[in-house]
């Protein structure tokens, strides 16, 4: 792309979207080029709408794969080209929307039990009891636990915003029994070299191991810890206010999949199957 990916990237950086979201963003359109083997300036609607039904039919890409590639070029179009984006004509996939996988409180339980290396325990203690994503755990610094107020405030997390969360007390003290043995001097949780944080891929391993050792056969991630975390904290009582603030969340949509992943409401509700008398069978 030569100059327009250079001027793209400038854009990105502009709009101060995220590094992942940059490259994200510049792959595609990388992509979109060498699809055509043409310059993305000399295409247009039809070319986009091709190329997008390339990947859902031919390339099998997965949804947020084309949701990515969609609003690259989008941006693009938009922003870098300064051309009308018309989303009747190039339609946006509709995305199938999963509910996340949530463990119970005997199963995080077992979780953080588990662990002999007091590292790891501390490391996943704070992500659930905080509802942490896994980017944000690893880039917590030493100083962004505050005892007194018991919050720990997380930096240029998802969508470059800075937030305050749950600092538990029972991660506190396993936290001062972490400290007091490794003695982090910047990064919370540091990998190797020390100046350099924990990487993403080495808590990954950390939580499968766990997950083995424990015998849990859902298909768990480091996420559904912080799935786990906002479903906990609404089936106790918690409103999907707080719960918003403390995930991070932009807006309430995202927060309110966590009804229906809570048993709170549900737990007084019998099936009609249940309702039957002591006969087994329906009364009339």
């Amino acid at each position: 792309m030569g100059k327009l990916h250079d001027q793209m990237k400038m854009d990105l950086e502009l709009k101060n979207l995220s590094p992942r979201t940059r490259s994200c963003y510049l792959t595609w359109m990388k992509s979109f080029a060498l699809h055509f083997h043409r310059s993305p300036d000399e295409l247009g609607d039809q070319e986009i709408r091709e190329y997008l039904h390339y990947l859902i039919q031919e390339k099998k890409a997965s949804q947020s794969g084309i949701s990515q590639a969609y609003s690259a070029l989008k941006f693009f179009y938009e922003t870098t080209l300064k051309r009308d984006w018309n989303g009747f004509r190039i339609p946006r996939v509709q995305m199938c929307r999963k509910l996340p996988v949530v463990l119970s409180q005997l199963e995080i339980q077992a979780i953080l039990s588990a662990p002999g290396n007091l590292k790891h325990r501390a490391l996943l203690m704070t992500i659930y009891s905080a509802g942490l994503r896994v980017s944000e755990v690893v880039h917590l610094k030493v100083s962004d636990i505050d005892s007194q107020r018991m919050t720990i405030r997380v930096q240029q997390g998802k969508g470059q915003k800075d937030r305050y969360t749950l600092l538990s007390q029972r991660t506190l003290e396993v936290l001062r029994e972490y400290w007091k043995e490794y003695r982090p001097q910047d990064w919370l949780f540091p990998g190797k070299p020390e100046t350099e944080p924990l990487s993403v891929s080495s808590v990954q391993r950390v939580f499968g191991k766990v997950l083995l050792q424990v015998g849990i056969k859902k298909p768990a991630s480091v996420h559904t810890l912080r799935h786990s975390f906002a479903t906990h904290l609404l089936e106790a009582g918690t409103d999907l206010y707080h719960i918003q603030r403390l995930l991070g969340h932009t807006t309430p949509k995202t927060t309110v999949v966590y009804l229906h992943l809570s048993r709170k409401d549900l737990g007084s509700v019998k099936s009609p199957l249940d309702l039957w008398e002591g006969t087994g069978k329906p009364t009339s």
